[in-house]
């Protein structure tokens, strides 16, 4: 079992390691803590592919790459953590594990700074067609961001409700406000809290939703 210990243990040597020279934007990774949590168990459940923990497939590529197990490019690194979670859930008939594992892999990654999209995974396919269908949101600040990711959001609404679950959960993968291109601090509007169960996005009110309540009912009712 992956203990707490060993845990923070490997992600603080990680997070020593990109003091530099690796260029990221302010830590972010738990913002969402609550998801990060659900995921961490549903993938303990069944790791074959040894996964180090889920909270590096929120960081940069380089940094995620301290966490790949067996996975092979850190670029799908969320990818591969919310479709082994999806799975275990799934065959645990763990409705809130799936909608957990679906919730994960729509939630923005660390970039290099204000405005810098992450990458999209394109090397490997997920097993499981409601992953597949998702990718992660893109910093506020990126071109064409708001339309981006309130789509992002409509097509996790649809997933969240082909396996149950309530689809305006999906307005709980929102990241924040845009900050501003060219911050040299890289700082934008995050928050960054792994005490905070909840996710501090959340706790601190710094959430943007990415569409209405109405406009999720009408995706999911198609």
């Amino acid at each position: 079992m992956f203990t707490t210990t060993v845990f923070y243990a490997l992600f603080s040597l990680a997070v020593s390691s990109m003091a530099a020279p690796i260029r990221r934007e302010v830590p972010q990774e738990h913002s969402h803590e609550q998801f990060l949590t659900a995921v961490r168990t549903s993938l303990n459940l069944n790791n074959p592919d040894a996964i180090v923990d889920p909270v590096f497939s929120l960081l940069g590529n380089a940094a995620a790459a301290q966490g790949l197990g067996n996975i092979a490019d850190p670029i799908c690194l969320q990818q591969a953590v919310a479709d082994q979670a999806f799975t275990n859930a799934k065959a645990a008939s763990d409705v809130d594990g799936m909608v957990n594992a679906l919730i994960f892999r729509t939630l923005e990654r660390n970039s290099g700074a204000v405005g810098q999209k992450s990458d999209l995974c394109t090397s490997i396919t997920a097993v499981n067609p409601e992953i597949a269908a998702l990718q992660q949101h893109q910093d506020p600040a990126s071109d064409g961001a708001a339309a981006a990711n309130k789509a992002i959001v409509l097509e996790l609404a649809k997933q969240i409700a082909a396996v149950g679950g309530d689809p305006q959960l999906a307005l709980k993968s929102g990241t924040f406000a845009p900050g501003q291109i060219g911050d040299p601090t890289a700082a934008g509007n995050t928050c960054d809290d792994a005490n905070d169960t909840e996710g501090c996005i959340f706790t601190q009110n710094l959430i943007v939703e990415d569409a209405t309540a109405d406009e999720i009912d009408a995706a999911v009712a198609g």
